[in-house]
């Protein structure tokens, strides 16, 4: 047995970036270790009220923490050129050698969209997410072995080109999913898959699936990076607990998909038709740290390596005191 990494997820939706900072330097004080940050242009619901850029972001928890750190995560497609992503975070592992991680993931219509572009249907945006790992995975092998490479791809090209800031090692990519065609895709073409809190049953079909394409590529799954990042609403009563979730993160009670929605306004109409019982198996909601440790506990004897806590409420302060005094010295895996 062995203590767990319970990392914090740095919620740019939510907060001005300073407090962002300011906040996961409080929670590593407080025993949790690393830092994940969704690349978002705009906040689920405009009642967050902030989106700042994560690179920034990133940067500055570097300079004042110790543990990992990554975007959770980045669409490399509409947006961003996969390669101006590669750039971006091997810049972040030249500077924090060893801390760092690339979350890649099929990316929404509420931060693409932003450039005008055509959106397409999910089966595409996938194929155009498999293709950027594997040319960034490119660009990395060959600018660390400080040669040129390029790309002509379905989606993508890239003219002769390499990285002239490359650290040692690349950092590794993990990409995120939540259905199993994308979960086995992402064990023959990533180092790590990343995803989100649901049922027992469903994150396993989603690591047996992950398992299933690493093997198809001849790679060990049980030496792969596992992470689940984890929403869930504390305060000191369940009402306001409850209050919190309804307020400050509405979207988690929202089953059906959202990536084809536009705008936080129109998410904002949605989130009134969320009732309480709409977060059931999706977010625990409670009063009571051993409930919450319990949830974490499950999920590490899954097989994560790593999960990043969310906390949706704006207590986070509180919040990280607490967990840090009664929820992370108890976890093991």
């Amino acid at each position: 047995m062995s203590t767990p990494t319970i990392g914090y997820a740095a919620m740019l939706e939510q907060f001005h970036p300073t407090e962002a900072v300011r906040l996961t330097a409080l929670a590593e004080k407080h025993g949790f270790s690393g830092c994940m940050a969704a690349d978002h242009f705009q906040p689920w619901v405009p009642a967050q009220g902030q989106s700042a850029f994560v690179w920034n972001v990133l940067t500055a928890v570097g300079e004042r923490t110790r543990g990992d750190l990554g975007p959770g995560v980045v669409c490399p497609s509409f947006r961003w050129h996969p390669a101006m992503v590669a750039q971006a975070a091997a810049t972040l592992e030249a500077m924090y050698p060893g801390r760092t991680w690339l979350g890649l993931g099929v990316g929404e219509a509420l931060n693409e969209h932003v450039v005008g572009g055509y959106w397409p249907e999910a089966g595409e945006r996938s194929r155009r997410l498999f293709e950027a790992v594997d040319l960034i995975a490119q660009l990395f092998a060959a600018s660390r072995e400080g040669r040129d490479t390029r790309w002509s791809g379905e989606h993508f090209r890239m003219e002769t080109t390499r990285l002239w800031t490359m650290p040692e090692q690349a950092p590794p990519i993990l990409v995120a999913t939540a259905g199993p065609v994308n979960a086995r895709r992402t064990g023959r073409h990533a180092d790590g898959i990343i995803t989100v809190g649901a049922p027992h049953e469903k994150v396993g079909m989603l690591l047996d699936r992950f398992a299933q394409g690493a093997r198809d590529a001849g790679k060990d799954p049980d030496g792969m990076t596992k992470v689940l990042q984890l929403h869930l609403s504390w305060a000191p009563t369940d009402e306001e607990a409850l209050a919190n979730a309804l307020t400050e993160w509405p979207n988690g009670g929202m089953a059906f998909p959202k990536a084809d929605i536009r705008s936080p306004h129109e998410l904002a109409q949605m989130a009134r038709l969320v009732r309480p019982e709409d977060f059931a198996g999706r977010m625990v909601i409670s009063s009571d740290p051993d409930v919450h440790r319990a949830t974490v506990q499950g999920y590490l004897d899954h097989g994560f390596d790593r999960v990043y806590l969310h906390n949706v409420g704006r207590n986070q302060r509180e919040w990280i005191e607490v967990f840090g005094r009664e929820v992370l010295p108890a976890l093991r895996r």
